[in-house]
């Protein structure tokens, strides 16, 4: 089993920054992506940031110039340094991963963690 818990949300002002981090644990040979979500109140769960095992990143137009998605060392966490927060993107935020978990299958298996609370005031 794979799990994946999220931390760094919280509440920051207008303009503040905040970095989230997403943790993977559990038995699986590799990680192939890892993205991050989140859902507003009322609104949709819609996608923030992606990011590939061998280094590929996309992001929202929301998010360009003022997130970066990042690896850990060992490629089992991933992050996302936000700037320039807005109150707009208040919501909570979600890590999802494509995880490898035999050597003699390369499909993966998606999971998700559980959210973590992003509030930006003004």
């Amino acid at each position: 089993q794979v799990q994946l818990v999220e931390s760094g949300g919280g509440l920051v002002q207008v303009g503040g920054s905040l970095r989230l981090s997403c943790d993977a644990s559990g038995s699986f040979v590799m990680i192939t992506a890892m993205d991050w979500y989140r859902q507003a109140p009322g609104k949709q769960r819609e996608l923030v940031s992606t990011l590939t095992r061998d280094g590929f990143t996309h992001y929202e137009d929301s998010a360009k110039g003022r997130f970066t998605i990042s690896w850990g060392n060992a490629k089992t966490s991933v992050y996302l340094q936000m700037n320039s927060l807005k109150a707009e993107d208040t919501a909570v935020y979600y890590c999802r991963s494509d995880v490898r978990l035999s050597y003699y299958n390369t499909d993966t298996v998606e999971y998700w963690g559980q959210g973590t609370q992003v509030t930006v005031s003004s």
